[in-house]
């Protein structure tokens, strides 16, 4: 676990509001977006939160740094802790902070590799109105993530800081760009000849080999490429600091005179170097000496796979976007310019109307001052416009970096793109619940036939690892191109998406890891439709076997069977039939009749039928304690209640009013259940309603229900008043509802004693018996 302060570089662009929305945002994805939190806000929807915030923020007008802190935490690939776990997290993090007791707007995000959670903090006070800025901030998430993995048994990361802020950055923009640093390229290059360099001219060589060039700059040494591009020299290496290459080389000794290196004419070394027009500093002055070997360019990171063809689209389309960009502008400033001057022309056609105009008994002012007004408004309208078209134009044709270019592209069907996406070092595969081929290697595409190829599968998004993200239901499934991931909230459609894949990807030999209830689902659903596969593991293998010799034929035949041996004996039991239906309530020979006569003439025996839960023939329907029965059942009739015996065979028998004008009054459940006023149930509805309504706009608040007449030991949760009317808050053991119970005035201030999370005897008619007094 990873986390980490994202700071706003510049003030003027601090914004709780825009970052809320940012987090909040699912961006056209069904499985982005997970958990939203408010904490310590009153509002119930997420606009009302912002504007609380800000209403905060604004109460303290002398802070003029940053009000919001913005908190990344990040998990490992293939952990995903649960609701309750990440809001412990969360608060726990804050917390060692100091923003334990500051409004905040968390989301958890899920659509990259590495789940995590985006926290919005007010910086403000809530009711102090002072700013916390917490002191090297870093440090004290470094030992909170230690501790919080410790506990929660999550992968451990390396927490020390080794890189500085500029190091930093530059990895930063080498993942998520996928282009390469100017320091990344210099330590690949020539880090190891500049530390070797025994002299100031040959340090000044080395760099001019490499198309660099150092300069003095402030107290430090800055290395400057070709296109301008600077990094500190302390910031690659220690060494190459200027105290302490002064003390190893002596005083600094700037580079001879000359031409500054330039990359030759013509393609450079490398598959995406080219020509490249220097900065308005950097005159050209013909082509450089022949010891100029190589040059950096912000080109892609080395791939395992050859991007040369796409980088070149890849700038090509971007030199495209950027002159239909200037076009679209240029349009919109030129209709911006006619509109203004038609409003202009309208109006000077309006003042000379008023001019030549007949003055008397017209105020002349007024009328200039109207067409003043209208000028102004349609001005203003024009302006606007403009402002609306000009940020649609930017964002239409907005550039994209090369690692967001190739995840456009890959979820656009372009397979090289997807390819170098998954070729990029930073990818990693996948873990948890997965699913790969017969010995954890990709067997290509299947022939295999596909009970499920009429269904559609809609991809969500794609990674800029390369990770396809499809929809299925509640859940997702993930391919790595190895693996087939699926979430933790497994469900049905999921595991089908999932086996689905499997089938066109690697055959029907399949490996299945994960959590015993997953493979116990992926082996029903394997059954269940038939799929022709099979699993690596012999224990699943084996379970496999044993459901699908279980096939549904065979049972169908069965139940057929024994229908058909059931209608048989329905119709020997008929009158005149030939089964045992003629002769219910015969006497036996050679025994006794019904009345206890011996003696008596027999029919022939009746067949009993098949072993089952239907009775045999003799048993059934016999004349002998008929009173006893409740439901005697003819095969052609109806089921007949005798009245005698219907009190005893009542489902829910009850005993009967003792007094003629007893009645029972109004209440939440019948007899046993408490006995509520119409102003009690009125405001119990209205808290719930109210509580409710929260919880659907994703406030963290649990379910509320009424009532239920549910007996036993129960947890105190509050006590809160509506309309004048107490209402008690019960929780039953575990469960994640709160039964809001109306109490009368008496019990109420009993309560009010009670402490929060103490336990409570409660009976189905609302009465309580608590440790202290007497009961309610």
């Amino acid at each position: 676990m990873i986390a980490k302060h994202v700071p706003m570089r510049a003030l003027a662009r601090s914004d709780f509001a825009g970052l809320a929305a940012y987090i909040t945002d699912e961006q056209d994805t069904a499985h982005r977006l997970g958990q939203i939190t408010a904490t310590n806000c009153a509002a119930a929807s997420l606009q009302a939160v912002i504007g609380e915030v800000l209403a905060t923020q604004r109460q303290n007008t002398r802070a003029g740094g940053d009000k919001t802190f913005h908190l990344l935490v990040s998990f490992r690939a293939g952990e995903a802790p649960g609701a309750e776990t990440l809001t412990a997290i969360e608060a726990r993090l804050c917390a060692g902070l100091g923003y334990g007791d500051h409004q905040r707007v968390s989301a958890v995000h899920r659509d990259t590799d590495n789940l995590h959670l985006h926290i919005a903090i007010n910086k403000i006070h809530p009711e102090r109105h002072t700013m916390h800025e917490p002191f090297q901030s870093y440090r004290t998430l470094a030992a909170l993530c230690a501790t919080l993995e410790r506990e929660y048994g999550l992968q451990p990361d390396n927490h020390l800081p080794r890189r500085s802020v500029a190091e930093g950055r530059a990895a930063d923009m080498e993942c998520h760009a996928g282009i390469e640093s100017l320091l990344g390229w210099v330590r690949r290059h020539c880090l190891e000849a500049l530390r070797a360099a025994p002299s100031w001219a040959a340090l000044h060589q080395v760099l001019h080999e490499n198309g660099l060039v150092l300069r003095a700059r402030g107290n430090g040494l800055v290395v400057e490429a070709s296109d301008g591009t600077r990094v500190k020299a302390s910031t690659l290496a220690r060494e190459l600091s200027r105290p302490s290459l002064e003390a190893r080389l002596g005083p600094f000794e700037a580079p001879p005179d000359g031409p500054r290196p330039w990359p030759p004419n013509g393609p450079h070394e490398g598959p995406h170097e080219g020509s490249r027009e220097g900065p308005p500093d950097w005159p050209r002055q013909g082509p450089a000496p022949a010891e100029v070997r190589r040059h950096y360019d912000k080109a892609p990171l080395p791939l395992r796979v050859d991007t040369a063809a796409l980088y070149a689209r890849y700038q090509a389309e971007q030199q495209r976007r950027s002159a239909e960009r200037t076009d679209a502008l240029a349009s919109a400033r030129q209709r911006k310019a006619r509109a203004i001057e038609a409003a202009r022309r309208t109006n000077r056609l309006w003042r000379a109307t008023i001019k030549v105009a007949d003055g008397k008994g017209i105020d002349k002012r007024l009328l200039y001052a109207q067409a003043s007004r209208a000028l102004r408004a349609q001005l203003a309208a024009i302006h606007a416009a403009y402002a609306d078209a000009r940020e649609a134009l930017y964002g239409g044709f907005q550039r994209r970096a090369w690692a967001d270019w190739l995840k456009h592209e890959a979820l656009h069907g372009n397979a090289e793109a997807l390819a170098a996406l998954r070729a990029r070092e930073a990818a990693r595969g996948l873990q948890g619940n997965t699913v790969t081929g017969g010995g954890g290697r990709r067997s290509g595409p299947s022939s295999v036939p596909d009970p499920l190829r009429n269904e559609p599968l809609v991809r969500d998004t794609i990674t800029k690892k390369g990770t396809i993200l499809y929809r299925a239901g509640a859940s997702a499934v993930r391919e790595d191109g190895d693996r087939l991931q699926v979430s933790d909230e497994a469900t049905r459609e999921g595991v089908q998406i999932a086996l689905r894949l499997a089938l066109t990807r690697f055959g029907p030999r399949i490996t299945v890891s994960g959590t015993p209830a997953f493979k116990a689902q992926v082996i029903r659903v394997a059954v269940d439709l038939q799929l022709p596969l099979t699993f690596t593991d012999p224990a699943l293998e084996l379970r496999r076997q044993q459901l699908s010799s279980k096939e549904p034929g065979h049972e169908h035949a069965l139940h057929v069977r024994r229908d058909s041996a059931e209608r048989g004996r329905a119709d020997r039991r008929r009158p005149g039939g030939a089964g045992d239906g003629a002769t219910v309530g015969a006497p036996r020979r050679g025994g006794r009749d019904e009345r206890g006569r011996a003696d008596a003439p027999a029919p022939r025996q009746p067949d009993p039928g098949r072993p089952g839960r239907v009775p045999p023939p003799h048993c059934r329907h016999r004349l002998r304690a008929l009173s006893e029965l409740g439901v005697v059942r003819f095969a052609d009739g109806a089921e007949v209640l005798l009245p005698g015996d219907v009190p005893r065979h009542l489902e829910q028998p009850g005993p009967q009013p003792d007094h003629a004008l007893r009645r029972d009054l109004p209440g939440a459940g019948g007899r046993d259940a408490p006995r509520l006023t119409p102003a009690q149930r009125a405001a119990a509805d209205t808290y719930i309603a109210e509580r409710n309504a929260k919880r659907v706009q994703g406030i963290g608040i649990p379910k509320h229900a009424l009532y239920n007449g549910c007996a036993g030991v129960m947890t105190f949760a509050g006590l809160r008043r509506i309309d004048d009317e107490a209402l008690a808050l019960l929780r039953h053991g575990g469960a994640d509802e709160i039964q809001v119970l109306p109490v009368d005035a008496a019990t109420a201030r009993r309560l009010s004693r009670v402490a929060l999370g103490e336990a409570l005897t409660v009976t189905p008619r609302g009465t309580m018996a608590m440790s202290k007094g007497r009961s309610r």
